[in-house]
């Protein structure tokens, strides 16, 4: 009996090390294949850079650790240098929430450091949390784009009621939107921003089919939009299935746009950014996978376009 146990052992132990040599080169394969850092270049001079970037909460009430205050003080300078690399003319933010207690906290550290550092923007898709939920906002340089409306609606059964709860009752999410006007060329567009949830398929799959009911009057009416946002959801999937059938089309975004934390770049790209008729990519998107500062500044890598329009 001890010898039948002993060879029981023996095999779980070469099995076990047969499986984690497996796991390992499938991880550093997926690595390889998501992986690599194209240059951001110049862009041309008539058209307009976008983007769009999830930069995880702030926990107010821890010190320290992941994502606590302690946290935001060793990541807030290398955020600020992704933001000024990036060099968007309006980029769409997740997770810009300080998040304490309750919906409607007036405090937002990242918005306000972003904005103290960087005077040559403005934040759309924001004000007073009663009545406006300001942690999607859409910051814009002020010399290119004039800032002409402003909304938001929920992911809910009641989506003009403010943090109203998701499909399943989960915690409340939403779409915020900014129109604006380009000064260079005269030109209009709306740009749509949202961050679905993560673990539930059923609540992104309602939700983008409300994004869609929602943006489907303006694409008709033939305005220009743009979705940026952390879908969760990768290139193939329904929730951009959806999205496509309303006449949005997709930046090709090759390899991961999250990253642990880590720079693991385990699987291919989650946040994206869809155009409707209006406007071209006159460049590939560009994905930097990068430290600043010798720092990740958060979970997720900045996806960026250079757009241009076509009529």
């Amino acid at each position: 009996m001890i010898s039948l146990i002993v060879k029981v052992l023996r095999w779980l132990l070469k099995a076990g090390l047969v499986l984690a040599i497996a796991i390992a080169l499938f991880a550093g394969f997926q690595q390889w294949r998501n992986s690599g850092n194209t240059a951001l270049l110049t862009p041309p001079a008539d058209s307009l850079r976008l983007a769009t970037y999830n930069v995880h909460y702030i926990s107010v009430r821890r010190e320290t650790g992941a994502w606590s205050l302690g946290d935001w003080e060793r990541r807030k300078t290398p955020l600020d240098l992704a933001f000024k690399t990036v060099d968007a003319d309006a980029i769409g933010f997740q997770e810009m929430e300080s998040f304490s207690r309750g919906d409607e906290s007036q405090l937002n550290l990242t918005l306000d450091w972003l904005l103290e550092n960087n005077p040559a923007y403005a934040a759309a898709a924001v004000g007073d949390p009663h009545i406006f939920p300001s942690t999607q906002p859409i910051l814009y340089r002020t010399a290119r784009l004039r800032l002409v409306d402003q909304g938001w609606f929920f992911f809910s059964q009641t989506p003009d009621v403010i943090y109203s709860r998701t499909f399943n009752g989960s915690f409340p999410a939403f779409a915020s939107w900014a129109q604006f006007q380009d000064r260079t060329s005269g030109e209009m567009f709306r740009m749509v921003n949202l961050h679905t949830d993560y673990g539930s398929r059923t609540n992104r799959l309602s939700s983008v089919a409300l994004v869609a009911r929602r943006i489907a009057p303006w694409i008709a009416r033939g305005e220009v939009v743009v979705l940026t946002g952390d879908l969760n959801a990768r290139h193939g999937a329904q929730t951009i299935d959806i999205l496509e059938e309303i006449g949005l089309t997709f930046a090709n975004i090759a390899g991961s746009t999250y990253h642990f934390n880590h720079g693991a770049n385990l699987f291919g790209a989650i946040d994206h950014i869809g155009f409707s008729s209006g406007v071209d990519l006159v460049a590939p998107a560009v994905v930097l996978r990068q430290k600043f500062a010798g720092e990740w500044p958060t979970d997720h890598y900045p996806v960026v376009v250079d757009m241009a329009f076509d009529r």
